[in-house]
């Protein structure tokens, strides 16, 4: 698949101009502006359009189409750009993605890549060697169609920009697991083709008030694991924010606080499957949110963001040969039988000391609503000591299956392995397996609609070991390939952001057949009579719950779901788990 797609970019390529247009004038509005507009969304990729016909440094691509009816774009820069090279399906290169536009209203990241993908292809400043630069102009596209100036009610500038849902109304920083969007089927296919090293997804915070343009949100590193969790939190973000310093940038970590002030510590922000760094630290790709500060400066936010995406260029640069070597041994974790870890909560034995410039903040009567309300004083600069929980421990793992078995009638899952890259093979005739069954013993949901879903939380199952008919034509999904982390957070019930949890299973939570009582009364104790061990543990039931003594519905069903009448399929999960 990756050939077929190389082949096509390739025929593209060829339609590039070779030669070199100095005189072509790639100021951005924001520089025009000074630093007060973002362009429309056409504007941008004409912007890119025009920048790669004067430099064969830059290529653009049109990938799948999003739920807006537009393609998605994709902007590489290759120094070094040949046919055998492109898109570095040879290996030999660090792939660096950068998203941009996920909340079109955050437009920080848009304007500074404009600007960073043009000063890379003149040369303004350092040009990476042994780096792809791959760039998404705007990956929501619907929602950069629908300027205003007022939805972001907490944001300094720019003068207009786009709206936070995407063309169906979702968040797209939600939907890296479900799936729900054209958008994130177009990501995924993009994701898988590039395989990237280091992935930068720029957004604006909405948060507390602080001295900081850029605050950094890394991939939570005990999550991430092993090498490259170490990697990550020793090397990598240490060194970008010296490198920052270096630059006159200060940058502090994610203020993750609501309504209140941060001087009584704060933790690092968990970043689930769900969002986009938590979706591509699943394939082990060292992942890095942008948010600036919403009401500082459009100006500063936009350069602040260029900073920083220009150090993540230079450390990538660097230390390119680690990164790739980092990320190949990260498989090595993931053998079957080992534990995986699909539930945190943060370890508050080990903190970590932020010296945090901050304002005091106090709280004063609303002349609104008479409450007590946040006020900030940036009169009252401080600097000082905050606690900051940056360690997460695990709640509960699982064993690691050989394999997994899907039914081939539940293909919502089967294609959104395939966008995944997942590698399946397919029974070419009944079979019977000893197989290991979930039955779903417990569950919450959520009482209202979030993105499109009521989720489910809190899931417990009960494993069975049992035989099963397994019918031809359904999939055999090995857990030894590099999509393994994608197959244990989505098709473990229990894990967070799972398949289960986003509602992909709500049919097998139903009962579909029941029972008239005036019929199941003479079967059911018929049936009593015959197991007397059931028999006597209804008697014990009656006699130690009032409640259910006094509910005689509650007992036929009691025995009922005892029976051989009552349906395997209900609460029984339909994806089977073999070995491990």
């Amino acid at each position: 698949m990756h050939r077929i797609l190389a082949c096509s970019f390739i025929l593209l390529l060829l339609s590039c101009k070779s030669d070199v247009n100095s005189e072509a004038d790639f100021t951005t509005l924001f520089e025009q502006s000074d630093g007060l507009q973002t362009p429309e969304y056409s504007a941008v990729i004409s912007y890119y359009e025009d920048l790669s016909e004067a430099y064969t440094s830059v290529a653009m691509y049109e990938m799948d189409r999003t739920d807006s009816g537009n393609p998605l774009h994709l902007v590489t820069f290759n120094p070094n750009r040949s046919f055998d090279s492109e898109l570095g399906l040879d290996g030999k290169q660090t792939v660096v993605l950068i998203n941009n536009g996920i909340h079109p209203g955050e437009s920080d990241g848009i304007d500074a890549s404009m600007m960073l993908m043009r000063d890379l292809a003149q040369g303004k400043i350092q040009v990476p060697q042994n780096l792809i630069v791959a760039v998404i102009p705007v990956y929501n596209i619907g929602g950069a169609l629908n300027r205003n100036s007022h939805s972001r009610t907490n944001q300094n500038g720019p003068e207009e920009y786009g709206f936070r849902g995407n063309a169906r109304n979702f968040d797209l920083n939600r939907d890296f697991i479900k799936s729900d969007t054209r958008n994130a089927t177009a990501f995924h296919k993009l994701f898988q083709l590039l395989d990237p090293d280091v992935f930068i997804d720029n957004h604006v915070s909405n948060g507390a008030d602080y001295q900081y343009t850029l605050t950094h949100l890394f991939t939570q590193h005990n999550k991430l694991g092993g090498q490259a969790g170490t990697f990550l939190h020793e090397r990598m973000m240490p060194a970008l924010e010296d490198s920052l310093q270096a630059k006159g940038w200060d940058i502090t970590p994610y203020v993750n606080v609501f309504n209140r002030t941060p001087e009584s510590g704060f933790s690092q922000f968990l970043d689930g499957p769900r969002y986009s760094t938590g979706y591509t630290s699943l394939f082990n790709t060292l992942g890095l949110m942008v948010e600036t500060h919403m009401l500082k400066p459009y100006k500063d936010r936009v350069m602040g963001t260029y900073a920083l995406m220009q150090s993540v260029l230079e450390f990538a640069e660097s230390n390119s040969e680690q990164i790739k070597q980092v990320k190949r041994n990260a498989w090595k974790n993931y053998t079957v039988g080992a534990d995986y870890p699909i539930g945190w909560t943060v370890d508050s034995s080990k903190t970590s000391s932020l010296n945090f410039k901050g304002f005091e903040g106090t709280y004063i009567p609303s002349a609104i609503t008479g409450a007590n309300r946040l006020k900030y004083d940036r009169d009252q600069a401080f600097e000082k000591p905050v606690t900051y929980y940056n360690y997460f421990k695990a709640t509960d793992t699982i064993t690691i299956p050989e394999y997994y078995i899907i039914p081939k009638g539940w293909w919502p899952i089967i294609n959104r392995l395939r966008a995944n890259g997942v590698s399946m093979d397919q029974f070419d005739k009944d079979t019977v397996l000893s197989v290991t069954s979930y039955r779903i013993a417990d569950y919450k949901t959520y009482n209202r609609p979030y993105e499109g879903h009521y989720p489910h939380y809190n899931t417990q199952v009960e494993a069975i070991e049992t035989d099963v008919l397994i019918a031809k034509g359904s999939y055999k999904v090995s857990t030894q390939q590099e999509a393994v982390r994608y197959l244990l957070e989505t098709l473990e019930p229990t894990a967070v952001d799972s398949f289960f949890n986003w509602n992909f299973f709500d049919t097998i939570l139903q009962q579909k057949e029941g029972f008239s009582p005036y019929v199941w009364e003479d079967l059911a104790l018929e049936f009593l009579n015959e197991n007397p061990d059931i028999k006597a543990e209804f008697e014990a039931k009656k006699a130690a719950d009032a409640n259910f003594a006094q509910n005689w519905y509650a007992q036929l069903d009691w025995i009922h779901k005892r029976s051989p009448y009552y349906e395997a399929a209900h609460l029984r999960y339909p994806i089977y788990r073999v070995g491990g």
